[in-house]
This record gives C-alpha cells, structure tokens and sequence, in this order.
C-alpha cells in the first residue's frame, strides 16, 4: 500500500514565494486518504546559514531528521511517496531507498539541475543543490555520503536552465543527462535507465519539468517543458522496468486556493503514478 509522507518544507527555496510551498504540499495532501499521510510539522522560522554557504541551513537541518524520523516508521514493503515542499526534501528518501537497493537509479525530474554546491551557489539555497547532495558533493547532514548512489545510475531529466556552474558541473559529475523528447518515447527512455545497471529506481519530479501551460502554481516556470500525460507514461514504464524504491513531488506553489484547485487534476495523476 502507498503511503505519503507530506513535508512543506520552504526554506530551501529561493523564491520570494516560497512559502506558497506549504499551500501547495497541504493541497495535494488535501485529496489523499488521510490513513495513508504522515505529516512531518515543519519549523516555520527561516532558520540560519551558520557558516555552512546554505540559506536557513539551521531549519533545514531539523526538518530532514524529523523527515528521517516519518520514513524510518515505514519498512521496505511500503512504496513511499514524499509530498513537498521544495527539492530538498527529496535527499533523505533518497538515501532510504539507497539503503534498500544497492543497484538504485535515482531518476531526477526537473527543469534545473540542481547541481550547485555551496561554494558555487549565489543565492546559497539548497533547493538548487539537492542534487549534488544526492551526489555527496554537498556536506553531511544535509548531503549523503559521496557513493551512496553512483553518479552514472544518476538521470536527470528535463533539465533546460542551467547556471554556469551547473553547465560544468554536470559535464563533470557523470551523470546521465536526458532532454525533454527523449521522454516521449516512454519505453525508449525506460530502457536508457536500465542501462545503468540499476535494479531498482528512485523517482524525484519537480513539478516545473512541466510546460507551464500544464500547471500554474510554479515559483520558477521554464517553457518547453514535459507534458503531464508525457511524465505519467515515462514513469509507468519506468515502474514496469525496474522495482520501483519510492518517490517524491515538489515545487507546487499555488498563488490562491482557486488556482491550486485548477492544477490539482493534473499533480493527482502525476502523484498517481508515482504511488
């Protein structure tokens, strides 16, 4: 049975309207069944950087233990599903499911890489490095341990605003790198993951992979992205190519309760799928 871990987390966002974050993670959770949802109460201060280069790094922090706390009461026969909030909420799952499947692909969604360190991040928030911290090339707690997951079982799909940083980061860091045509062909791109090696997969969509005449309520929209119908293919045919180790969804920013109830339709299949 799926269960959905909701976590709101905002403050590993740039955006001015990052606190629409939380709007958004308790909207999806809204049409879940309530049996199913362990909400994880996240601190609403912004927290501080403490000399770490990451935005509210001290918040951040506590919100992935009480985020590792909420996973660690669901064993490995549960296919987990992080509700968010912003990216960042997506590395402790990740490591889970690492902890699980030796052989993990990590399947990353977005239309930024996310492949910032701290050193090389302007605004310093880690939304924007979530997964370097995947990676290990962000420090612990907040990053895993660097070979948790290998770099070449690592796919990062959709991804069409990059820094310059992260332009050289990912030609460096041996990660897989998949545009937006290449999930049409659903089998196709079911078939390039499993080339990795991987024997399991993990699934992170940051809803503005999306093309932003799909869904509104986004804080950073990137044209030219997937359509929903598109994103919920590629990920049955991922689940029907490899064991599935669980998944997250972030980046819903609803401006107002009328536009969330407007996007819903569309987060729904998506949360579908990946549950």
């Amino acid at each position: 049975m799926a269960r959905f871990v909701i976590v709101p987390q905002w403050q590993g966002s740039p955006s001015p309207r990052a606190m629409q974050l939380i709007d958004g993670a308790q909207a999806i959770a809204g049409d879940l069944p309530r049996s199913s949802c362990t909400i994880v109460e996240i601190p609403y201060e912004a927290g501080e950087a403490v000399e770490t280069g990451i935005h509210r790094f001290s918040a951040l922090a506590r919100v992935r233990a009480l985020a590792v706390e909420a996973l660690a009461q669901h064993d490995h026969g549960d296919d987990v599903v992080l509700i968010g909030g912003d990216c960042g909420i997506a590395v402790p799952a990740v490591e889970r499911a690492a902890s699980h499947h030796e052989k993990l692909a990590v399947v990353w969604f977005d239309a930024h890489p996310d492949l910032h360190t701290p050193a090389t991040s302007e605004s310093g928030a880690f939304s924007g490095m979530a997964l370097r911290a995947v990676l290990g090339g962000v420090p612990a707690p907040l990053g895993l341990e660097p070979g948790t997951v290998l770099a070449e079982r690592v796919v990062l799909v959709g991804a069409r605003d990059y820094d310059p940083a992260e332009e050289e980061a990912v030609n460096t860091v041996g990660i897989s790198v998949r545009d937006v045509q290449d999930v049409v062909d659903a089998e196709g791109f079911a078939d390039a993951v499993a080339a990795t090696g991987a024997d399991a997969v993990y699934i992170h969509v940051d809803l503005d992979v999306l093309d932003p005449a799909d869904l509104a309520g986004l804080t950073a929209p990137v044209p030219f992205g997937v359509s929903g119908a598109e994103l919920v293919v590629a990920i049955a045919a991922l689940r029907a190519r490899l064991t599935y180790a669980g998944g997250s969804i972030t980046g819903f920013a609803p401006s107002t309760p009328a536009s969330a109830v407007d996007d819903l339709g569309t987060i729904l299949r998506i949360v579908g799928a990946l549950a």
